[in-house]
């Protein structure tokens, strides 16, 4: 059940969203309105202009004046008409194009809380579907205007030609009334789970797409069909229920409207035997009770306001996600530390990270490494705000992220990750994605660093070819991702498995560049899955339960089983070959608690814990 209009928050930002609408094509709703209103008081001017020639005609008496009048209002009526098509279609489209511009740009800054929340499927059929339905807002309303204007002035001119036949009309009026209420109170309500079905059809028809590969190797593509049109029913249902509503709706309008209609026409034929009325006033009152009781154009009107309504609450409900707030506190110089303090995040009311402490030197590189759910990829997006703590805080250089500017921050970190999304027209606009003016010679370093150079210039238009038609596989997209990441620069660089799809060879030549640059003025932090990728770190964070249960050297924390089962039995400490010596960490079936001792080694800069001083927690 939708809850009142004055408890929800969706419904209370769809209405500011719908007015911010209506405002940008405000010129345009006033013409549509003006030119609505227009066509209907010439509507409502054609009945007397024919009762006057009528009964000038039957009179024998000139009617050449009001016969031109009646064809002029003819002609007027069919331009307003055409015009108020084309302002109508020109408010629609700019309503939509502004609709979702807004809840495009509230979605890229609210970040990946809003396809968590609402996942990406439904986000699109959101952002198409629905801002399309309620894009037809404004002029909807204004069109209401004029189709309020109708039955009012029909009304009204009933009474100027006799007031008993007002109160004829007027004495149904009440059952029609009810009849609009209902409909437009039971539209929205089917609308609503109309389109609820829609998004969910959507969602996981996205999720479908996007694990075709999974579906055809698995061979259950009828099944993944049946669960993506398992909403199917339920869609079916609102829209028979919306098609019912309204086919009860014109029901009633046809069962009530013409016994109105009658009425006016037998009271006005009563007065036109006792002379009250001429010929003329009869037809025009039989025209003005059918104006009069136009609930058919009503009934459409109001059904339409209710789907758009229901459409913007939908919207209503994204913008309800709050976008991420920046700070104005500039980031001063410094080489890139980065420090967790009591870092607490929850996702789908699981505690993923739970009170993390961590400080990562400046010009140091850190591997955080972690069983499949430790949090590793989370820390990662914490670490350059792509995501915030419910709890604790992350500086840079000590600065708290939250207090920095949007440039100030975007400008600071970089990112690559395991699965790249490369976006631009061409191959070197994505290497290039986010940089005020790249010039070709940084794209193509960048390239170089991450062994991407050779085959990007084999493409049939080398750094100018479309992305669209780069065929690639998985490590050459994962190698442009690394390419981005490389040209943005940065004091802090973040890889979150990023080196996953890469051959032994080519993450090795990678790694030669990633760490065997000496730049001091960047600070590296890799998820890392390989034992060879933690071994070439500063130190280690190793991520357990939620929690950091030791920093150290990979080759210190290699003495622990259950660091070691991190990486299966395999490897080595130097994450190249089995270790035969290491000890065994099991007591009476538990694992013994990680003995104090000094991170660091090997003249590298420590990186700890608890306040930067490389011990191993």
């Amino acid at each position: 059940m939708t809850p009142p209009a004055d408890d929800d928050p969706a419904a209370g930002q769809a209405r500011a969203l719908l007015r911010a609408a209506t405002r940008y094509s405000g010129a345009r709703c006033l013409a549509l309105c003006l030119v609505s209103v227009a066509a209907t008081g010439a509507g409502l001017l054609l009945p007397t202009a024919l009762g006057r020639a009528l009964d000038l005609l039957l009179a024998h008496a000139p009617a050449t004046r009001w016969v031109l009048c009646c064809a002029g209002l003819v002609l007027l009526l069919g331009l307003l008409d055409a015009v108020q098509t084309v302002l109508t279609g020109t408010v629609d489209a700019r309503t939509t194009a502004w609709l979702r511009r807004t809840l495009t740009g509230h979605v890229l800054g609210v970040g990946p809380r809003a396809a968590d929340r609402f996942g990406s499927g439904d986000l699109v059929a959101r952002l198409v579907g629905s801002a399309a339905e309620a894009g037809t807002t404004p002029a909807a309303r204004a069109a209401l205007v004029a189709a309020l204007a109708g039955p009012v002035g029909g009304v009204i001119a009933l009474g100027l030609i006799d007031w008993w036949l007002t109160a004829v009309f007027l004495a149904g009026a009440p059952v029609l009334a009810l009849l609009l209420r209902a409909v437009s109170r039971d539209t929205a309500e089917s609308a609503t789970r109309y389109q609820r079905a829609q998004g969910r059809i959507a969602a996981a028809l996205a999720e479908a797409v996007e694990g075709v590969r999974t579906v055809r190797a698995a061979g259950t593509e009828r099944r993944e069909a049946a669960r993506v049109l398992r909403p199917l029913p339920e869609l079916s249902r609102a829209g028979h229920r919306m098609w019912r509503v309204q086919g009860r709706a014109a029901a009633r309008a046809v069962a009530v409207a013409p016994l109105l209609h009658l009425a006016v026409v037998a009271v006005a034929g009563v007065l036109l035997t006792r002379e009250r009325l001429s010929v003329g006033e009869v037809l025009a009152a039989s025209r003005y009770a059918v104006l009069a009781t136009g609930v058919g154009v009503l009934v459409g009107r109001l059904a339409g306001l209710a789907r758009a309504r229901a459409a913007a609450r939908r919207l209503g409900e994204v913008e309800t996600e709050p976008a991420t707030a920046y700070g104005a506190r500039p980031l001063p110089d410094g080489p890139g530390r980065l420090e967790l303090r009591g870092v607490t995040a929850r996702r789908g009311g699981r505690t993923v990270l739970d009170g993390v402490d961590l400080d990562v030197p400046g010009g140091t590189t850190l591997a955080v490494v972690g069983r499949s759910g430790s949090g590793k990829s989370l820390l990662a997006a914490l670490a350059g705000r792509l995501a915030d703590p419910d709890a604790g805080e992350v500086l840079l250089d000590g600065v708290p992220l939250r207090e920095l500017p949007h440039d100030a921050l975007r400008g600071a970190v970089g990112y690559a990750f395991a699965r790249p999304a490369l976006l631009g027209g061409t191959v070197g606009q994505a290497i290039g994605l986010g940089l005020p003016s790249p010039s070709p010679a940084r794209v193509r370093q960048a390239a170089r660093t991450a062994l991407a150079d050779d085959f990007v210039r084999r493409l049939p238009g080398g750094y100018d070819t479309p992305v669209a038609d780069a065929p690639r596989s998985g490590g050459e997209s994962q190698r442009l991702g690394l390419a981005r990441a490389f040209a943005h620069g940065g004091r802090l660089l973040i890889l979150d498995d990023a080196l996953s799809s890469l051959d032994t060879v080519t993450e090795r030549q990678i790694s030669d560049a990633l760490f065997g640059d000496g730049r001091p003025d960047t600070t590296r932090l890799l998820v890392a899955h390989r034992g060879t990728t933690a071994a070439r770190a500063d130190a280690v964070a190793w991520l357990d339960g939620g929690r950091v249960r030791a920093v150290g050297r990979h080759e210190e924390l290699w003495r622990f089983a259950e660091y070691r089962a991190v990486f299966g039995d395999g490897a080595g400490p130097d994450g190249t070959g089995a270790d035969a010596d290491a000890d065994a960490d099991v007591d009476d079936g538990g694992v013994r608690a990680v003995p104090d001792a000094r991170g660091g080694g090997s003249g590298r800069k420590g990186v700890g814990a608890d306040a930067g001083d490389g011990t191993l927690t």
